[in-house]
């Protein structure tokens, strides 16, 4: 079989413990018409791939590597037979909690921004990849520091893998370009606003429509270049999404920059409409890896007197709706996005859906909401001869931060000026916000929600996010708790991008000044919750300008409970920096 036959791929996928079983799975697409490979994992052939989309050009396959879980980790390799090109991954020992790399904003918005890197495109992913797994590093010159070595004893000595997931935040692909790539779209960007808001689509635009966000995947993800899977390592993100995991959650650069911040005219547009049902059903294959035929159209909620300024849907029971799939992602119900949860041992991962239901005065609606608060009701508070069983950390995936400098006279110069432009992020970067005035009451919903579990349960929770470009790290906590009860503290952990450049422009340092000015100042959401960005750790600063990885692993070894050790790799014109922090074991 010709390597180069595949078009995306391999992309793994954790889809969550069931019984004794670490269930992953491997979208792969080849040309329409070639042969099905055959896959082996962990020395057993794999069952015949399920069939996720067929178009004219490409088949998108997805085959279930599950594997049994021991007692202690181990590594697994699977492949394509025959000689074939092959991978490994690492899956952690039962009732051990996983090791998890996170990343967000893997590409640009504008390709010029590829001027101002110090280092190549790929070089943090390569940094990654290189910290996960020694066979990747480059045979000569290579050389470690203190924090790597750290590692190397009690993980890369015993012939193991340092990550078993990849958590990816958010704006995993870049379709801004469709307003430059789609000859139709560009003209558009120069209609008048009430052009544009009368702009029908028609069944060819459609159609160019959906073979771009379907087609971009296989260029942006696998390309062309590197389609053969040679011996070489590429070390960039294709390489990593082969070898590790992913869990998975979109924002709005998977959609186009910005979704979800424009005005309530703009975001119901016909154009508009038709960009959201055709990214979010190749979000569906692509990265939620489940077959087209199982997504149900999202539908208005049949409600009157319901404002148009904040979307209402119709929920999804999607337990019903994916009960064919045994390899489905656990999606809660009764919600109209794909926020969902995985509870593994003394660690659980949520992972919020922040873009399905967005507005300018709305992150999450009400049936998330209530999803979401039931979720939180099933973490585990463990069994008295299993003490591996219990929830220690909750980590919350948040595409957006919740603690970030709040820039008050931005937003108000931005609502005033900066109105629906596709073309212009500013405003829509700040709208996004948790901290925007138009989402602080949600932000008081998120952090009360999050401390009463932290407190019911005895346990710590942290955010990881992305999107800012920048590495931060910010302290959510009550004021009228002791600072002894630390469940009382939120960590809000931010990395990204792990190929976006950061702030590294004139215009763009000027910013960086004033977002250090503004993240010294404690902000009270209201007598009880208080927001503060705290200095980041190993710098003078608050805001780390670099492009940068992250990683979060339990020690186990605490009588007390387990530490949770977060750790930021980020880059700098010799290499790459490390940035700790710990968070520990909840206490009264």
């Amino acid at each position: 079989m010709p390597k180069a036959i595949f078009t995306v791929g391999p992309v793994l996928s954790f889809r969550g413990i069931k019984g004794d079983q670490w269930q992953v799975t491997a979208l792969i697409g080849i040309r329409r018409g070639s042969k099905i490979p055959t896959l082996h994992v962990d020395g057993h052939k794999c069952p015949v791939p399920r069939v996720l989309l067929a178009t004219s050009k490409e088949t998108i396959l997805r085959y279930d590597l599950s594997c049994d879980l021991g007692q202690q980790e181990r590594v697994v390799q699977y492949g394509i037979a025959e000689d074939g090109p092959a991978w490994e991954f690492s899956i952690p020992g039962r009732e051990y909690a996983p090791r998890v790399a996170y990343v967000s904003c893997n590409g640009f918005t504008d390709s010029s921004g590829l001027r101002k890197l110090a280092l190549p495109e790929h070089a943090v992913w390569a940094d990654l990849l290189c910290n996960h797994d020694r066979k990747l590093r480059p045979k000569k010159d290579y050389v470690l520091d203190k924090e790597q070595l750290w590692h190397e004893g009690r993980i890369h000595d015993k012939g193991l893998k340092r990550f078993h997931l990849l958590s990816m935040g958010g704006d995993q692909i870049y379709f801004d370009s469709i307003w430059e790539d789609i000859k139709a779209l560009k003209r558009w960007v120069g209609l008048s606003r009430k052009e544009q808001l009368e702009f029908k689509v028609n069944s060819t635009l459609e159609k160019e429509i959906e073979a771009y966000y379907l087609g971009l995947y296989s260029t942006r993800w696998l390309p062309e270049t590197r389609r053969d899977w040679g011996r070489e390592h590429n070390l960039d993100a294709a390489d990593a999404m082969a070898r590790i995991p992913t869990v998975m959650m979109w924002d709005d650069h998977d959609i186009f920059d910005g979704w979800g911040s424009y005005s309530p005219a703009m975001q119901n547009c016909p154009l508009f409409q038709a960009l959201i049902r055709h990214a979010r059903r190749a979000f569906w294959v692509f990265q939620m890896q489940h077959s087209l035929e199982n997504l149900p159209q999202l539908e208005a909620l049949k409600r009157a007197n319901v404002s148009i300024q904040d979307p209402q849907f119709e929920p999804i029971q999607w337990g019903e709706q994916l009960k064919d799939d045994p390899l489905a992602l656990p999606l809660l119900d009764s919600q109209p996005g794909f926020s969902f949860g995985h509870h593994l041992g003394p660690l659980s991962l949520f992972v919020a859906d922040l873009r399905t239901e967005r507005s300018r005065t709305q992150i999450m609606g009400s049936y998330t909401w209530t999803a979401f608060q039931q979720w939180l009701n099933t973490l585990q508070v463990g069994e008295p001869k299993h003490p591996g069983s219990k929830c220690q950390h909750l980590i919350l995936m948040s595409s957006v931060p919740v603690a970030h400098p709040k820039l008050s006279l931005a937003e108000g110069l931005l609502d005033t000026f900066g109105q629906d432009h596709v073309l212009d992020s500013n405003a829509d970067d700040l709208k996004d916000h948790w901290s925007h005035g138009d989402h602080e009451g949600e932000r008081k919903r998120l952090l009360e929600t999050l401390t009463k579990i932290a407190e019911d349960r005895l346990l710590r929770v942290s955010i990881a996010s992305g999107d800012v470009h920048v590495a931060a790290w910010g302290s959510c906590y009550r004021r009228d708790i002791p600072p002894t009860s630390n469940w009382a503290q939120i960590q809000q952990f931010t990395s990204s991008g792990i190929v976006h450049p950061s702030l590294i422009g004139v215009a763009e340092r000027l910013f960086l000044q004033l977002l250090n000015s503004t993240a010294s100042k404690v902000q009270s959401i209201d007598v009880q919750h208080c927001v503060e960005m705290m200095i980041f750790p190993g710098h003078n600063r608050y805001i780390m300008p670099a492009r940068n990885w992250m990683a979060f692993e339990l020690d186990m070894g605490g009588e007390r409970g387990c530490k949770l050790w977060t750790t930021w790799r980020c880059e700098n014109e010799s290499g790459f920096s490390n940035h700790l922090q710990a968070v520990h074991p909840a206490q009264l």
